[in-house]
């Protein structure tokens, strides 16, 4: 999605001038500098190209100081999401009120921590209620950023979940009694909330080999079905069937995961998911040059593959399965297959792991694909110093990709936690499920902000050099290095940064730093204003 601007004409009776200019977001997003030297190359009647003599280092490749510098420059790139350049400011202006918001973040609550609660309102509202911007095109800054991160040779490893946003009101687009995932083992509790999908991509850390971070790539309402009343007629019911199977969860993830593949050609995509996804549907529908990694019950039932002796001496259709192998469970515990130490990393460390693997299996749920099984035995832990060892449950995997190695498969499924960690900070941390709308517009759009501005958030922390000595702990507070920044120490240093700029004051006493970049986000007027309106 391009651009599009006007070409200007100053005529005079001995010359003539043409312009072509473009937005601030688009200098912004390149990096121009005033003065800077520019060539045109005509290519043909349609397509006039504009070459740079001076090309600076790429802004998603290079280490800054400044998160909000960062943050500023990866959100120009989500321009063309916007229809008009006042949609993108508004928008701009919110996605940073959501990060410095004390309190809720309700449109209301966004628009008072910016400092705009004596301003008219009803804009912020209409962005949403019309969908006045491509969602979508809203996260391709995002997936361009963190394949630029990661080396071509590798695969982006993405992880897969749903998710629930609690709600209260009866009239709210897409709510419905949902099964609580919080809820105790021995029963099942509803809880009354929307369901969204969310595609997290992991990117690996520079400083811990192993470690990784996830970041949002997707996010989708993915309401279900709504049933008809009783004695509807048959044409009524037969679509409610249709329109049940196609909003199914599994049917929802597997049209994402091929958008993704369709966005990203020339990557291999390896995904990691719960035991909720790891279906027929999903297997079926399995893109190329994807490989799926997902849990499996103990009790599956799992196959040899069929020798190709028995085949030709067998009369009628070839055979896809073969003899009957043990349950993921009898494996575990049978001695005769061998446990094989992996080492991958888990829990703020190297750790190794115990599997069993059978390299060659069939599985019903796979179709015509030719599975690996992986049993990894739990690590022993202990809840505090001095506690006895305490063990979790055994994991059983399926890797659709039988050549792919131990070590990558394992470490692919770990990282599969760290969209569990987008949840928690999602709610907990940016108040997503906040917002107090009812349209089917507002409801996607609201939440699809937020995550995209906390997207943003995470790769700007990301390239930022020196978080740890920007006042984010107290003087006789100790270092930790082998600790990563965590989003609330991320949220906390946009705070700081942003307020510093915007009273013109240092806040941490020890140095002078100030952000060279103009924001789209002029805050400098209302910052009082701004917090003593903040909710709490």
């Amino acid at each position: 999605m391009g651009v599009p601007t006007k070409v200007q004409l100053i005529k005079r009776k001995q010359s003539e001038q043409w312009y072509i200019n473009f937005p601030s977001s688009i200098a912004q997003a390149m990096e121009f500098e005033r003065g800077e030297t520019v060539e045109w190359f005509i290519e043909d009647k349609g397509t006039l190209a504009l070459k740079r003599l001076k090309v600076p280092p790429s802004v998603l490749k290079k280490k800054t100081d400044g998160i909000v510098d960062s943050f500023e420059a990866l959100f120009a790139q989500a321009r063309p999401a916007f229809r008009q350049e006042r949609l993108f400011v508004q928008a701009h202006s919110l996605a940073v009120a959501s990060l410095l918001a004390l309190g809720k973040r309700t449109i209301t609550g966004m628009l008072s921590a910016g400092g705009r609660q004596f301003e008219d309102w009803s804009a912020a509202y209409r962005l949403f209620e019309f969908g006045r911007f491509d969602r979508q095109a809203l996260f391709n800054p995002i997936r361009r950023a963190v394949l630029d991160c990661i080396p071509r040779e590798e695969p982006l490893v993405v992880m897969m979940d749903d998710t629930l946003l609690r709600k209260r009101g009866g009239k709210v687009h897409g709510t419905g009694w949902r099964r609580d995932p919080l809820g105790p083992h021995f029963c099942s509790n509803f809880v009354w909330a929307q369901r969204f999908l969310q595609l997290s991509a992991a990117l690996p850390d520079s400083e811990v080999y192993g470690r990784a971070r996830g970041i949002p790539l997707d996010f989708i309402h993915a309401p279900s079905a709504v049933k008809p009343k009783r004695n509807v007629s048959d044409e009524l019911l037969k679509e409610y069937r249709r329109e049940q199977e196609e909003k199914k969860i599994s049917n929802v993830a597997a049209k994402r995961l091929r958008l993704l593949r369709e966005e990203v050609r020339e990557r291999r995509i390896v995904c990691s998911v719960d035991g909720g996804f790891t279906n027929s549907t999903l297997f079926h529908d399995l893109p190329d040059d994807t490989v799926l990694i997902g849990r499996v019950r103990k009790d599956a039932r799992l196959f040899k593959v069929p020798s190709e002796d028995g085949c030709l001496r067998r009369r009628g259709r070839k055979r896809f399965y073969g003899e009957p192998l043990p349950t993921p469970e009898n494996i575990r515990k049978d001695s005769s297959y061998p446990w094989i130490e992996v080492e991958a990393y888990a829990a703020g460390k190297r750790q190794l792991f115990e599997i069993k693997t059978l390299p060659a299996v069939r599985w019903r749920g796979s179709g015509e694909r030719t599975v690996r099984l992986i049993v990894v035995r739990p690590l022993a832990y202990r809840p505090r110093k001095g506690a006895k060892l305490l063990y979790r449950s055994p994991a059983y995997l399926l890797c659709t990709d039988p050549s792919m190695s131990l070590e990558d498969v394992l470490q692919a499924y770990l990282w599969r936690w760290e969209i569990e960690v987008n949840f928690r900070d999602e709610k907990t941390v940016l108040g997503v499920g906040d917002a107090q709308v009812r349209k089917a517009s507002s409801v996607e759009g609201v939440p699809s902000l937020i995550v995209a501005a906390y997207a943003y958030l995470l790769l700007a922390g990301s390239m930022t050099e020196g978080w740890r000595k920007d006042g984010l702990n107290p003087k006789w507070r100790n270092a930790e290095p082998s600790q990563r920044c965590s989003t609330q120490q991320m949220v906390a240093l946009f705070r700081t940064q942003t307020w510093r700029i915007a009273i013109q004051k240092n806040l941490r006493h020890f140095d002078a730093g100030r952000a060279t970049t103009q924001s789209h986000f002029y805050y400098y007027n209302s910052l009082a204003s701004a917090i003593f309106y903040a909710r709490k």
